[in-house]
């Protein structure tokens, strides 16, 4: 085990961001996603090691849009089919955030890779 220097923002949906979800595609019935079956894309965001919870509010006031737009982006690219008003606002009625102080690391044989987010990586998901 590794403990890494950063602490982690589990992000997870609310039924209103499932509710966006479902009307891109107006799909009545068996079709619709559930909370469920979206919260098991949720995400996981190393931040820096937070020293207090108004250091932590600070932080995610401070990168909430970015967290916001790559939330909605994994759904769906096309921006006009976003929610009209993208801010706090919605940030809070969209998504949940769980804060952790440690971030460990389970994995003692493969070495941590850095790359650069790719925007067409959000879209592979599983659900093929």
């Amino acid at each position: 085990m590794k403990l890494l220097n950063r602490s982690a923002l589990s992000v997870r949906p609310t039924r209103h961001f499932v509710d966006w979800i479902n009307a891109l595609e107006p799909i009545m019935g068996e079709d619709d996603l559930t909370l469920a079956d979206v919260e098991k894309e949720s995400t996981v965001y190393l931040i820096p090691e937070m020293e207090s919870p108004e250091d932590l509010d600070a932080f995610i006031r401070e990168r909430y849009l970015e967290i916001l737009e790559t939330e909605l982006r994994a759904w769906e690219e096309d921006q006009r089919q976003w929610p009209e008003t993208v801010d706090w606002s919605l940030f809070q009625r969209f998504l949940q955030v769980e804060h952790s102080y440690l971030a460990i690391d389970l994995d003692n044989e493969t070495a941590l890779e850095i790359a650069e987010v790719d925007d067409s990586l959000l879209l592979e998901t599983d659900q093929d």
